[in-house]
Parts: structure tokens; C-alpha cells; sequence
């Protein structure tokens, strides 16, 4: 079936499309802490940060432009060093609220005006993590020989983002379980709080040390 559309080995794509999603990363952390933190429309609206950056950066991979910033040293360090940076801040910001909400109570960790789409999506547009992978692992499973390409391209998108979806999902639902669980709790909810800052600046010096 997705052989004529120019799509092989199907099933090994979604088997490694599966342990990709799954694995940890700064995404579907920040999914995971808005959908406790914040609730359920947050956690959402943070998820579709992420399902637009993955789209824009299939696109991209589709253009040629992923290719481009991967073989290109000075565009990649660029981009490395800006999803960095920004995850720094983000794992800054997460303990310095922490650090508020321990001396004022929890009322002050909440942060209505927090862009959610907006931050998801730029984790997503500045991890060079995920342009290796749409460069380097996705192209595998497209028959290059068939004449629409980008019909082939669609179809591993949608089955990413299915996916993604499912998956994300489970950590936004999880996480309101978690808030529930942690809200007479403070003292551990901060400590979750501080790990998730800490996993933050670890993932940007990983970042910081990626090469291409």
C-alpha cells in the first residue's frame, strides 16, 4: 500500500519513529511541566508548538534546507548555539520561579501571559538534534525513483505526527495527574520543579556540543 505512494519499509520507520518519540528531550519535558503546571489547554496549545515545528522542519528537509544548515558548519553552529542558549534560558527561568514559588507559596509559579505555542515552537526550530534526524533518518524510507516525493513526504509527516500526538497527549493527561498528586505536596513539587530546570540547562550543554 504506502510502497505506491513511494513510502518502503514502513514498519521499521514507525518502530524507530516510535523509541525517537518516546526517547526524552527538551519538547516533550516542556509539554510534560505545562500540562502539570498549567493544565490540560496549556499542555495542548505547547503540543502544537511542537507539531508545527516538526512540520516546518519537513518542509524544510523536503526544500533542501535541512541538507543545506547540516553540510553548511557556520549555519549549523549558528543554530546549535541558539537552541542552546534558549534552552539555558529556559532552565534559568524554571528554577528561578521555583525559587520564587518556595518563598511566596505556589500562586506565584503561575505565569498567565507564557507563550506555550510560541516557546515549544522555537525548541523546536532551534534543536539541530532534529534536522540530523529528518535529514539523516528520514529520508531512508522514501523511494526516491517515485515521481511525487512530496506525496511521500506527507505520508511519513502525518505518521509522525499521529503519533507524536498520541504520545504528547499521554504527557499532558499524565501530567495534571502529577499536579494532583504533588499539589499537597509542595516541597516534592518543587524538587520536581528544580530537576526539570536542571534537565533543561543539560540538554543545552548537550546542545552546545553537538557536532554535525
Amino acid at each position: 500500500m504506502f510502497e505506491s505512494l513511494g513510502v518502503i519499509n514502513v514498519w521499521t520507520y514507525l518502530v524507530g519513529l516510535f523509541f525517537i518519540i518516546i526517547a526524552p528531550g527538551p519538547n516533550s519535558l516542556y509539554v510534560l511541566r505545562t500540562g502539570a503546571v498549567r493544565g490540560i489547554g496549556p499542555g495542548y496549545r505547547a503540543a502544537l508548538g511542537v507539531f508545527v515545528g516538526d512540520a516546518i522542519l519537513i518542509f524544510c528537509a523536503y526544500l533542501g534546507i535541512a541538507s543545506l544548515i547540516r553540510t553548511t558548519p557556520l549555519l549549523f553552529t549558528l543554530v546549535r548555539y541558539l537552541g542552546a542558549i534558549y534552552l539555558l534560558y529556559l532552565g534559568v527561568k524554571i528554577l528561578h520561579a521555583n525559587f520564587i514559588a518556595k518563598k511566596a507559596g505556589p500562586a506565584s509559579e503561575m505565569d498567565p501571559g507564557e507563550r506555550y505555542f510560541t516557546k515549544a515552537l522555537t525548541l523546536s526550530l532551534t534543536n539541530p538534534k532534529a534536522i540530523l534526524f529528518y535529514v539523516s533518518f528520514f529520508v531512508q524510507f522514501i523511494d526516491f525513483s517515485y515521481a511525487h516525493t512530496w506525496i511521500s513526504y506527507l505520508v511519513l509527516a502525518g505518521m509522525l505526527e499521529t503519533m507524536s500526538f498520541v504520545y504528547l497527549t499521554l504527557l499532558i493527561f499524565g501530567g495534571t495527574l502529577m499536579a494532583r498528586f504533588f499539589r499537597q505536596r509542595q516541597t516534592a513539587a518543587r524538587l520536581g520543579n528544580g530537576l526539570i530546570g536542571l534537565f533543561f540547562m543539560g540538554f543545552a550543554a548537550r546542545l552546545a556540543t553537538l557536532s554535525s
